[in-house]
């Protein structure tokens, strides 16, 4: 499969945060993946900070042929994800498909948790979040990869969430040439 093939939907909502969404699709796109950017309502989604990013399609009008969705977090961006009954259809379809489906932040609790998605996984939230998820034991670690559910604490985290993505989605040969080159490393 070329990296091209590898298709990855990004559903934004107003409020998202910024980082956990745009640094992921920064790294998906140097690993050459075909990256679907489908704003909740509109086009142009405003990101919890002020940053209004121009979507490439609405949710409604994409499918579920993808190999990955990625869920950023923000307060409020996440509460408007949980809120899109379009985003929690076909997050469960790609699920369904055993197609990787990843959330960062709150996201994790307040989308994944509710959908029943985290059920017999481990997984990882922004500190506080968990009481969206009340009968689910959050871990600590900055980046969970548990099955084909991967989740990550925060803001900070992004970078880490998204080379485990690749990862996953890869030999992991990419995830490590990135990481390589993003990290000034020799």
């Amino acid at each position: 499969m070329s990296n091209k093939n590898i298709r990855i939907l990004v559903p934004l909502a107003e409020g998202f945060e910024e980082i956990e969404a745009l640094a992921p699709v920064d790294l998906f796109r140097r690993a050459g993946f075909t990256v679907v950017l489908a704003g909740v309502g509109a086009t142009e989604i405003t990101g919890g900070h002020g940053i209004t990013v121009a979507c490439d399609t609405v949710i409604e009008d994409v499918g579920i042929d993808f190999d990955a969705m990625v869920l950023p977090g923000g307060g409020l961006g996440s509460k408007n994800l949980a809120g899109s009954w379009e985003v929690n259809e076909k997050m469960l379809m790609i699920a369904n498909t055993g197609k990787v489906i990843a959330a960062i932040c709150a996201a994790p609790a307040v989308v994944l948790g509710p959908a029943g998605l985290l059920e017999g996984h481990q997984a990882v939230c922004f500190p506080g979040a968990e009481s969206n998820t009340p009968d689910f034991d959050f871990g600590t670690e900055r980046v969970c990869v548990d099955g084909n559910i991967i989740t990550a604490r925060a803001a900070g985290c992004a970078i880490e969430f998204a080379l485990a993505i690749i990862q996953k989605l890869t030999d992991g040969e990419i995830s490590r040439k990135i990481g390589k080159s993003i990290l000034a490393q020799d």
